[in-house]
């Protein structure tokens, strides 16, 4: 019995934010898989290790975590007055699913630097040293994404002192502008409405502020739901049932949203819309140890992703965080004290997170001009990732 052997494809592992991925060059790419389609997810699964049944992704580069179970493909972008055009793919792990539904906001921070190290970026724009400022086209939601990525002697710096909550290890400080961060097309708050009653059957009725920023996000008060709003992971993911009235909440949530036309569709669009509860600023221990007061923070917030409770805090959800928290009258602004703001600092299960947003009505629409975060990037490993050759 013949066996196909492996191909190699280039890849680089890189770490963005509180996130790990598998970064590719559209042009390095099998042909079949250059093209969406079945041959590219395919790909992708076999080079993350999904579906694995056992849920560890022991046979690929996944992490077994919605943190890590993450791919990027990039390209010279095609759009105007844009360097490099960014595609997502979040793996499921258990299944054989790619979500091609949306971004993920802390990848983002490593898209500039792996544009500029594999020449997506004129060198024209690069300069010896200081800043290069990167325009990315994110193909997922057709947003434009500034990232200001730190350059030294003509190459990426991604040494520093710059810390991150969720991070062990210090790098350089990478800052990422989320233009126009309201996702998709029509209203960023598409019922309508700052707060709706959310009827979840079997469940209850809960207050909810349903958001496009960033990515599609509903927030519900931790209260309403029985926590505190310092939960940390182990807290919540070790609990069945509420990881599952949590998936419940969410795909009804995301037919009030218009994201699906029925509750049947959340599974094949498990990215998005996130869930995430808020409570106001309280102290609490982070997941390392370290103390937070409440006067470090403006808001508590938990969110998760893929049907878990995220480690500390996804990159888009962080917009949509900041872009509610500057709606007076949002879940989270009441959360965070209910005042005018532009930026807000909240607490996650691995520490805190400033971002600024804007947010202000247009013709009665509300709208956010862009939301802005600090993150860090780095290399972790180069060279080709290895499949096998009937994988596709």
């Amino acid at each position: 019995m013949s066996h196909a052997p492996q191909i190699k494809i280039p890849a680089t592992y890189m770490r963005g934010g509180t996130s790990k991925g598998v970064f590719l060059s559209l042009n390095d790419l099998p042909k079949a898989c250059q093209v969406p389609g079945p041959a590219r997810d395919a790909m992708l699964l076999r080079i993350i290790g999904s579906p694995d049944p056992y849920g560890q992704q022991i046979d690929g580069m996944g992490g077994a975590t919605s943190s890590t179970s993450k791919t990027v493909i990039l390209a010279k972008s095609e759009q105007g007055d844009h360097d490099v055009d960014y595609l997502f793919g979040q793996v499921a792990i258990n299944k054989a699913f790619v979500d091609w539904s949306g971004n993920c906001g802390n990848l983002t921070a490593a898209v500039g630097a792996f544009a500029i190290s594999k020449g997506l970026v004129d060198v024209d724009r690069i300069p010896e040293n200081g800043i290069c400022v990167v325009r990315i086209w994110q193909k997922n939601i057709s947003k434009t994404i500034i990232a200001h990525v730190p350059i030294t002697n003509g190459e990426v710096q991604e040494t520093g002192d710059f810390e991150l909550d969720g991070v062990t290890f210090p790098a350089a400080e990478v800052v990422v502008e989320f233009m126009d961060p309201a996702d998709g097309e029509g209203s960023m708050f598409p019922t309508g409405n700052l707060v709706d009653d959310l009827e979840v059957p079997g469940i209850g009725t809960f207050k909810a502020t349903m958001i496009n920023a960033g990515i599609p996000t509903i927030f519900v008060n931790a209260a309403d739901i029985g926590y505190k709003g310092t939960e940390l992971q182990k807290d919540i993911n070790s609990d069945a049932d509420a990881l599952a009235r949590f998936e419940t909440m969410r795909a009804y949530g995301a037919v009030k949203m218009g994201l699906i036309s029925n509750i049947s569709e959340a599974v094949a669009r498990q990215h998005t819309p996130k869930i995430a509860f808020v409570a106001p600023a309280t102290a609490y221990d982070s997941s390392s140890g370290k103390a937070i007061s409440d006067s470090d923070i403006d808001v508590c917030v938990r969110a998760l992703s893929m049907g878990k409770l995220h480690h500390a805090m996804m990159g888009t959800a962080s917009v949509a965080i900041a872009t509610a928290a500057a709606v007076p009258g949002t879940l989270v602004n009441l959360a965070a004290g209910g005042v005018d703001r532009d930026s807000v600092t909240f607490g996650h299960p691995s520490g805190t997170l400033r971002v600024g947003a804007a947010a202000e009505q247009v013709n009665g629409e509300w709208t956010a001009k862009k939301a802005v975060m600090s993150r860090s990037a780095r290399v972790i490993m180069e060279g080709w990732a290895r499949i096998p050759g009937d994988t596709f």
